[in-house]
């Protein structure tokens, strides 16, 4: 699998590796996605975006949306945590939390043969007007969601909005649309319960977090990092697969069991013809410099210090990585009919200098003294990386 990560295929190809089918051209895929969920009934736009929208461009018969390079662009970033007060969480908020460069800001995803379309937040609410828009997994599926609602204010500055957390539910609402936008917080995305004082993660079993879900008209899945967690952060006491019991078992079966038992449901209980099920591919992390080995541009043991992109041809994911990739792609590969997997393993490998390092709202000042320690080198700062996430899917939603 590690070889068939660098290997210049097409979105098409990234999209229906899974399905042994031909290759399709990007443009079949977006107008395959069209003709399925339709388009808003809504004419007219109440707001002029302050980005006018770009088509998208290119030749998309070659066009690969998720391999590329990282161009430096001066226009960078879409939005600042200002334009949408409250969205943006402590942990994300780099800037805010004594973040002393800004060059990671100022990069654009530039796809090989093509050129991703300007995200119009007013386009995409007119788009989207009357649906509820679903994120469920871990906290990188809610880096994303905060992403998305600050690209959409940025650019529909005066709509209404109504926000509530909570947990698991979080929920954004675009009053002027009749738009939910919600994340629900689900790691493993089979349910956990308590039994006797003891948090039993229950491969088998789901309906307990899916009742949640089930009404959406869009779905966007995550899960990974949870599965590797030992010790005070490992996210259960024991395991249950069928009517046995376990302290630990190897986290890859652990998880193909999870997705299997999570794309049941999608195939028995979301009408695919209304609902519209994307799988966001594992995030990478970057805790060990030996795995962009020269391009360490700080020489420290994490991410920390990092303030420019990985160049070259080599995208450098971990084996730990690129198997839980393997693992989603194997279970998508299964299903009857396969959510389409929003690929962003190897663009999200470039970006050593995206994440939150020691400058997180979750991060006290003695643990910053302690990079090698404490660094997040797991989520991403906001504004950066998870914008890209969510031009990618604009990208396949309105084109």
């Amino acid at each position: 699998m590690g070889s068939l990560l660098l290997l210049g295929i097409s979105v098409s190809a990234i999209f229906f590796l899974l399905l042994q089918q031909p290759e399709q051209s990007s443009s079949a895929i977006i107008l395959s996605l069209k003709k399925r969920h339709g388009s808003s009934g809504s004419s007219g736009n109440q707001y002029s975006s302050s980005r006018p929208s770009a088509g998208f461009q290119g030749n998309r018969s070659t066009c690969s949306l998720f391999l590329g390079t990282w161009v430096r662009d001066n226009s960078y970033p879409l939005y600042k945590p200002a334009d949408c007060p409250g969205v943006v969480e402590p942990e994300f908020d780099c800037q805010m939390y004594g973040r002393p460069d800004s060059d990671y800001l100022k990069y654009r995803w530039q796809p090989q043969n093509c050129n991703l379309p300007t995200f119009n937040g007013a386009q995409f609410l007119l788009k989207m007007k009357g649906k509820t828009i679903m994120f469920a997994g871990d906290s990188l599926g809610k880096n994303q969601w905060e992403s998305l609602i600050c690209l959409i204010i940025s650019s529909a500055p005066s709509t209404q909005t109504e926000m509530r957390r909570g947990l698991p539910l979080s929920t954004f609402r675009f009053l002027d649309y009749g738009i939910t936008m919600s994340f629900y917080k689900a790691p493993f995305l089979v349910d956990i319960d308590a039994v006797q004082g003891k948090r039993v993660l229950k491969l088998d079993e789901i309906s307990g977090n899916a009742n949640a879900w089930h009404d959406a008209d869009l779905l966007i899945f995550n899960t990974g990092h949870w599965w590797s967690h030992t010790g005070s952060m490992q996210g259960w006491d024991l395991i249950q697969s069928g009517n046995s019991y376990y302290q630990d078992m190897d986290r890859f079966v652990a998880m193909e069991k999870a997705l299997r038992t999570w794309a049941y449901w999608v195939e028995t209980h979301v009408d695919r013809s209304r609902t519209q099920v994307l799988f966001l591919s594992i995030s990478p992390t970057h805790d060990n410099p030996s795995d962009w080995a020269a391009s360490s541009s700080s020489g420290s043991k994490n991410c920390y210090g990092e303030t420019e992109p990985i160049t070259g041809t080599a995208y450098p994911v971990s084996s730990y990585t690129d198997q839980l990739r393997s693992v989603i792609v194997e279970v998508l590969h299964g299903m009857h009919n396969p959510a389409y997997l929003l690929d962003i393993t190897l663009l999200s490998s470039l970006r050593k200098d995206g994440h939150p390092s020691v400058y997180s709202g979750l991060i006290s000042g003695s643990q910053r003294s302690r990079p090698d320690q404490s660094a997040d080198c797991s989520h991403w700062c906001l504004p950066g990386l998870p914008d890209t996430w969510n031009q990618l899917l604009y990208t396949l939603l309105i084109y």
